[in-house]
């Protein structure tokens, strides 16, 4: 056979196969990089986890509104890191949002920033000290916060400073609507729907070509109250929010049931004082701010005179702005955090359970913060903004509780919370001062009235250990034999006279023997507590002063919990004055009259009064 044929032959086919594997390799280097999902969850993807290619930018979204009054709408710092595939492929991604008047520093911790507290109900205290924020950062990455947890997992990261903070324009409000309408500017702009610019004051325009448009918001304290207030506009493109340990209601964060009551950990802190922490924007508009809002609308509305809920509280519980929300809602909490209280993320997941909103809520045991656990997170944030199906919104458990001994991120799930299984039982005290009376199933009649003597130097730990004391009424429970699970809110009713026209009223739950070692847990103390104004005991808009030596009846709610009390211990009501911790600082020596039969505490117990009963005998 001709040799030349052969050879024809192999070289045709020798550059047929390498045209095939040309083209392959064509191929394959035209694959783009895209989110990649399993078990429904968004995946780490080795394309994007390249910082040191990351974009990162910042800009100046323009909002709707001038708080500063210079007479030019303001402008929001915003910050944007996102994989280097939005700029070279196309590639249009969801955003992870997260806001913060924290970002560009705080003010200093000298002494007088805070109002004194030692001075009788009524009265307003001396003035206090106004330290001066010297702002820090620099241009153009606002925070480095979310980045590394979602821009690997196929998100772009957005940050903004909040109004009259860092380089963002117009005054700090502290829950003004100018906070809410902030972040909705934002989100606008990620839409579309809103003009971001280069610099504060150029008209050198900024496109978010790279947004799918769909946001998801998160973040702690502060930062988690941010993502509600923006949910309270119902702007379009938030799908979900995630916040953590929320101020819902400044009102509720800085008074309770009508009675000047300050955050855990912070003693004489009011909404003026957490104005100044936060006020790090431009130093020349400061004045006129000082001026109109905290000098104006703050000082004529807050009231540490009587403590009351009038319109400027209104106006700053966000409760009361959530008709057009409509993004769902992941809660996350500590039972145990006593500066924002558990309380705060309750009362919005409650609303939006009942407005029909998709919505869950995880509860911890410890303190302040804790955010859910990062798959749970990964699931909503990869179902509302990637579109994936992963069956959350069928998910049968809306509740997730971390017991006391597991891990923070081991939460146990439950249908709702409160448990579904929960029943209020009523508990009478039996009279027993100045030792330590019962808490009975049966209600005893024709006791006497028992009476306690007001000292704020003796705090809430020394009055629940004290055997005898004349500074608090504390009545026990028979010593429980079984574990005895509580779940949901306690209310409780007191009948009381005092001797003065004012007075602290303060109520905890505890756990006894209390357990003063090294490795005592959060939980084995106090299991919640409460606070209220009895000059509130028909209106919380409109106290008013006490008849000396007459009786009155009030209500109110406990914080929220959900607890087990192990076997052999006793569940404690205590009923005292000022709080030393919490509460103003009179000068001791008013007395409460507590009468035992207009007195009773309603306690959520999973099982009932069966599951009580049997607990205890």
């Amino acid at each position: 056979m001709n040799t030349s044929f052969f050879t024809f032959r192999f070289r045709s086919l020798a550059i047929a196969f390498g045209i095939q594997v040309l083209t392959l390799a064509c191929l394959t280097a035209q694959e783009h990089a895209k989110p990649v999902f399993k078990d429904g969850e968004a995946q780490i993807v080795e394309a994007f986890n390249t910082p040191e290619k990351w974009i990162r930018h910042d800009l100046f979204v323009e909002t709707t509104f001038d708080s500063d009054g210079d007479g030019k709408l303001d402008r929001m710092h915003v910050d944007v890191t996102r994989p280097y595939q939005t700029e070279t492929e196309g590639l249009k991604l969801p955003v992870i949002y997260e806001s913060s008047p924290y970002y560009a520093g705080v003010a200093p911790d000298v002494e007088g920033l805070f109002w004194d507290v030692h001075h009788e109900l009524g009265e307003m205290g001396k003035a206090r000290k106004h330290p001066d924020v010297v702002r820090t950062g620099q241009r153009p990455i606002i925070s480095n916060s979310q980045i590394g947890l979602w821009v690997p997992r196929g998100y772009i990261v957005v940050h903004s400073s909040s109004p009259g903070t860092g380089l963002s324009q117009g005054a700090p409000t502290v829950g003004g609507d100018n906070e809410s309408l902030a972040p909705k500017a934002v989100i606008d702009w990620l839409n579309g729907r809103a003009k971001g610019y280069t610099e504060p004051y150029g008209n050198e325009e900024v496109k978010a070509y790279w947004s799918t448009g769909k946001v998801g918001m998160t973040g702690t304290s502060y930062n988690g109250t941010i993502p509600l207030a923006a949910a309270t506009t119902g702007v379009e493109g938030l799908e979900v929010i995630i916040p953590v340990a929320p101020n819902t209601s400044y009102y509720h964060y800085y008074r309770s049931n009508g009675l000047v009551r300050s955050p855990g950990g912070y003693l004489g802190e009011d909404i003026d004082v957490l104005y100044d922490f936060i006020n790090s924007g431009d130093e020349a508009k400061r004045p006129s701010n000082n001026a109109r809002v905290r000098d104006g609308e703050m000082m004529q509305g807050m009231d540490r005179i009587t403590g009351d809920y009038n319109a400027f509280w209104a106006g700053r519980d966000y409760l009361n702005a959530m008709g057009p929300m409509k993004a769902a809602l992941l809660m996350s909490h500590g039972f145990n955090d006593w500066n924002v209280m558990p309380e705060h993320s309750y009362r919005i997941y409650n609303k939006a359970r009942e407005m029909g909103l998709e919505t869950g809520i995880y509860y911890h045991q410890f303190g302040h913060g804790g955010p859910p656990p990062l798959s749970m997170m990964n699931k909503w944030f990869t179902h509302y903004l990637h579109g994936i199906d992963n069956g959350i919104e069928n998910e049968p458990h809306k509740a997730w509780i971390v017991r006391e001994d597991d891990k923070i991120d081991k939460p146990t799930p439950y249908t709702d919370y409160p448990n579904p299984d929960a029943e209020a039982i009523t508990l009478y005290p039996v009279g027993g001062a100045p030792e330590i009376g019962q808490l009975s199933k049966l209600e005893v009649p024709d006791q006497d009235p028992e009476t306690l003597i007001d000292n704020y130097s003796f705090d809430g730990e020394a009055l629940a250990k004290a055997e005898i004391t004349s500074h608090r009424l504390l009545y026990v429970t028979p010593k429980l034999t079984e574990d005895l699970h509580i779940s949901g809110i306690p209310k409780i009713t007191i009948k009381l006279a005092s001797s003065k026209p004012a007075a602290n009223l303060s109520v905890w739950l505890v756990s006894l023997p209390w357990d003063d070692s090294r490795n005592a847990r959060t939980t084995d103390n106090i299991i919640t507590r409460g606070w209220a104004d009895p000059q509130n005991h028909k209106s919380l808009t409109n106290g008013t002063p006490l008849e000396v030596g007459r009786y009155y009846e009030l209500s109110f709610d406990l914080q929220p919990d959900d607890q087990i009390i192990k076997a052999g211990q006793q569940i404690g009501l205590m009923i005292f004055s000022s709080d030393k911790a919490f509460t103003l600082h009179p000068k001791p020596g008013t007395q409460l009259a507590i009468d035992p039969n207009g007195t009773h505490l309603m306690l959520p117990v999973v099982g009932g009064m069966a599951a009580y009963s049997k607990a205890v005998n």
